[in-house]
């Protein structure tokens, strides 16, 4: 597939949940648009094996980060700042699944940390950039959310609210910065097959591609091609929107 050019020379971007899957997809297409390009991960040695890889289409870093440790997420950013400049670009992937369960079943502790990984991490990362985009009067954001988060997928109540969350919480940070040059959207992706099929059945991903016209998953690469755009400064009017990548599933 021919890749249109983005052109992001001069601008650093952190990507969180990195190291792997969607995040790592993103990262490399973002390296090779031109930007810098810094990898925010719980596991920092694979978000360094992952910079390593990177680091021949273009300069890459990496940060430890625990997107639910607000500590953790600041630690990242000045590391960040310290080595590339300035975050211009967030990219925030980082994101679990939880357990199959129904809700009667579900386990209040899993819920509650699912909620704190997809939602309270998405606030939190989201938090740490925003004054230094407003100072520099340039930002872009991108939250990834997912059709779950629409729609709601069944045996999956704790992903599906807090993936909702993401989409209620970036239509009102975009609200907050549309007086600025600073961009925050989302995006709501059908499964992808990444890491995170590992935390769930085989039944409910054969539900999940039943659900998607297309008849098959996303190509993480078709999440960076969207999101390259996105994060781009071409990109100067659109903020706090909802970017479909479902494959025809979504209904609104």
């Amino acid at each position: 597939m021919k890749k249109n050019r983005i052109d992001l020379t001069g601008l650093t971007a952190a990507v969180t949940g990195g190291a792997q899957g969607i995040g790592y997809a993103v990262a490399a297409r973002l390296v090779a648009s031109g930007a810098k390009v810094a990898l925010w991960d719980i596991d920092a040695a694979l978000a360094a094996t992952s910079a390593r890889a990177l680091a021949a289409l273009g300069e890459t870093t990496f940060a430890a980060c625990d997107v639910t440790d607000f500590a953790s997420v600041t630690a990242a950013l000045a590391a960040t700042e310290a080595a590339l400049g300035g975050v211009d670009i967030l990219v925030n992937s980082a994101g679990i699944a939880g357990p199959t369960a129904s809700v009667e079943d579900y386990d209040n502790a899993d819920f509650a940390r699912v909620v704190e990984v997809n939602l309270m991490g998405t606030f939190f990362t989201n938090k740490a950039v925003v004054a230094g985009m407003k100072a520099r009067g340039f930002g872009r954001i991108v939250n990834i959310a997912s059709i779950a988060g629409k729609e709601g997928n069944p045996q999956a109540s704790a992903y599906s609210a807090s993936k909702a969350g993401v989409i209620g919480f970036t239509k009102s940070l975009g609200k907050e910065l549309a007086g600025h040059d600073i961009a925050v959207n989302c995006v709501t992706p059908a499964a992808a097959r990444t890491a995170i099929f590992d935390q769930i059945s085989e039944e409910f991903i054969d539900y999940m591609l039943s659900k998607i016209p297309r008849g098959r998953f996303l190509e993480v690469d078709e999440a960076a091609a969207m999101i390259a755009w996105m994060v781009s400064p071409e990109n100067a009017f659109t903020t706090g929107a909802v970017f479909d990548l479902s494959g025809g599933r979504a209904t609104y």
